[in-house]
């Protein structure tokens, strides 16, 4: 055990936010904490790391207990950086113990080199305690979590002050992950990270020894991380076993079952409070009737199960059904600026699309995805032919949601599309996407990024457009939301283009992914699941070959440069000392030229982005290190011998 909560509660502005929480965290245990926005999710990891106290309701309650064992790590935006510190200082701050012993040894070994041995069984001491905590792995750890995070080599020597928000996030992961605490807590990790980071994320924390605690609204990554689900709902909290999916499994096959026991346990109270209205005050029967009392009253209530706020109604709708051959896109650009500043992002893109099709274009942050959307709709000039068949109706959710008036109300956004609606109606429209209240009123630029999509969605409603053009519309919902409009895309008869970073919207809605690439773009026909799986597979073929030619490559070398010699029985003691000497010389000089090649090798792309490849060359350099060491003393021991 590692950590254990007990009967924990919490009370904001007399509101119970967290009624009697209990959770036991053990290693290894990989758990995923959802809930709706503002159930509580923070407060209680705040209250697990000690930021927050829980409120007592009687003796007893509210225990947190920590075994002596456990080291708790929690991301927190800007969390435990040194502003001014170099991102390479900052990184190696985490291993000061091991800096420090390793200075100490350079001092060794200084000593040592000087004839001075009486500091051998220190040194000795010293380097199994740096061996066996990777020491000579450090600057390895780095590089690997650094480049996994999206931190290229040139960004090292950079002060911390110059990121950005989204940077700064990156880094404090990049430097919890280097401090390996054997509970770790995150808090949103995947919001400010692509695909690329997201994925090396995943594989990196699979592998992760300790325990961990993760508040995702990342379904696709809850469901390759985790092993079990707590749910706070209505202040409570509910652990299923399983990932996101098997939750959403139980979870319903759990309403379900309490409803069932809720309403055989009604009728039956019905049915006594029935027998007791008719027969208490008859004489013949009032006995019978009193002992219906004494059930009823010894009867332990199952309390009715929690009715969540009613749930959004999105759907989207078309009158009007267009050609097969929907949209042919042949050689257009894509292309940001005008005149001199012109960059081209992505030069000679092609692809056709058909009616009822689902569209899924992904690719690296930057690329061009949201500047190709509006370059079909005629919105951005472009190279190439974009041909749009006819009958053909477009509604464009757009991320910023500029197609909104920031000082218009809710009411007037949809008023002034449809004037002859009243009030009623409207408001009617905004239920759907549950936009209830005072909320309606409120000017569109004071809305929350939630918010202002739901009205967006609602706009949508009202166009009944037979082909959508959607940019990151699952950006600001919560997964309840997620789920509701993943529905409304999922059961749209018509055709869908979208972009998004949402790898599980990505796998249950689109049936062909667009991938965008610097050198080029590539169309897949099915859901993101066999695409990545597709990806996979060619990686693995293309390193395969990569290995092959390098191993190839190197037994030619280790052919050429074999040293030969041969040993002369006549040659004096010391000469053989002289070439025995320059024998490890050479071999030193080898160990430490393979040496350099992996330090290289590590800061590729290739390698960052394969994690077991990675720790197999770690493992080599260590050997290396290690080797090299054993060769140094023993020449440090001959060359004595020679001067003697």
């Amino acid at each position: 055990m590692l950590l254990r909560l007990t009967d924990v509660n919490k009370f904001y502005h007399g509101n119970q936010v967290l009624s009697h929480v209990s959770l036991t965290v053990e290693d290894h245990d990989r758990i995923g904490l959802i809930g709706v926005n503002g159930c509580g999710k923070s407060t209680l990891l705040r209250i697990l790391t000690g930021h927050e106290l829980p409120d007592h309701l009687v003796e007893g309650d509210g225990e947190i207990a920590l075994s002596a064992k456990t080291s708790v790590g929690y991301l927190e935006q800007m969390g435990g950086l040194d502003r001014e510190s170099t991102v390479w200082e900052e990184m190696r701050s985490v291993f000061q113990s091991l800096l420090d012993v390793q200075k100490r040894l350079h001092q060794l070994e200084m000593r040592m080199q000087t004839g001075d041995m009486q500091v051998a069984e220190e040194y000795h001491r010293l380097q199994t305690w740096f061996e066996n905590n990777d020491g000579y792995q450090i600057d390895v750890k780095i590089r690997t979590v650094l480049h996994g995070m999206g931190f290229s080599q040139e960004t090292f020597d950079r002060v911390i002050s110059g990121f950005s928000g989204g940077e700064k996030t990156r880094l404090a992961i990049a430097k919890l992950l280097l401090e390996a605490p054997n509970l770790l807590i995150l808090d949103e990790p995947t919001n400010h990270l692509d695909f690329k980071t997201v994925m090396w994320l995943e594989d990196y924390l699979k592998e992760y020894k300790g325990a961990l605690l993760v508040v995702s609204h990342d379904r696709y990554f809850l469901d390759r991380l985790c092993t079990s689900i707590c749910e706070i709902e209505m202040g409570k909290l509910t652990r299923y076993k399983g990932n996101y999916t098997a939750f959403t499994q139980l979870k319903e096959a759990a309403v379900a079952r309490q409803w069932k026991e809720y309403e055989i346990q009604q009728k039956e109270i019905a049915k006594l409070e029935d027998y007791i209205a008719r027969n208490l005050t008859r004489a013949s029967t009032a006995k019978s009737a009193q002992s219906r009392v004494k059930q009823l009253e010894k009867m332990e209530r199952i309390e009715k199960p929690v009715t969540l706020q009613k749930q959004a109604r999105v759907r989207f709708t078309f009158e009007m059904d267009p050609p097969v051959e929907v949209l042919q896109v042949q050689g257009i650009d894509i292309s940001v600026g005008e005149g001199a500043q012109r960059k081209i992002l992505l030069p000679q893109l092609s692809f056709e699309v058909r009616r009822g099709e689902k569209w899924g274009i992904i690719g690296d942050n930057g690329i061009g995805k949201s500047t190709l959307l509006k370059i079909l709709q005629g919105k951005l000039p472009h190279l190439g032919r974009i041909r749009w068949t006819s009958n053909v109706k477009i509604s464009y959710f757009e991320q910023e949601s500029t197609n909104l008036h920031p000082t218009k109300t809710v009411m007037q956004e949809i008023h002034d599309r449809v004037p002859s609606w009243t009030d009623l109606e409207v408001r009617k429209l905004l239920g759907q996407v549950r936009l209830t209240g005072d909320n309606v009123f409120k000017p569109v630029g004071v809305l929350s990024g939630g918010e202002r999509a739901k009205v967006c969605f609602a706009v949508m409603m009202l166009e009944h457009a037979n082909v959508l053009i959607m940019d990151e519309p699952t950006n600001h919902l919560d997964i309840v939301m997620k789920e509701v409009i993943e529905e409304a895309m999922q059961t749209f008869s018509g055709t869908l283009l979208f972009v998004s970073h949402d790898r599980y919207l990505l796998d249950k809605v689109a049936d062909h992914i667009l991938e965008l690439k610097s050198d080029g773009a590539n169309t897949f026909v099915g859901g993101f699941s066999a695409w990545l799986e597709a990806q996979q597979k060619v990686q693995q073929e293309e390193f395969s070959q990569a290995t092959l030619h390098k191993t190839e490559k190197s037994e030619i070398l280790q052919k050429k440069e074999k040293p030969t010699y041969r040993s002369k029985k006549q040659r004096a003691q010391q000469t053989k000392m002289r070439a025995d000497f320059r024998i490890k010389e050479k071999q030193l000089d080898k160990m430490q030229e393979e040496l350099d090649q992996l330090s290289q090798e590590i800061t590729q792309e290739w390698v960052c982005n394969d994690y077991q490849l990675m720790q197999e060359k770690c493992a080599r350099m260590q050997e290396l290190q290690m080797q090299m060491d054993e060769t140094m003393e023993e020449m440090i021991l001959l060359e004595d011998a020679i001067e003697r």
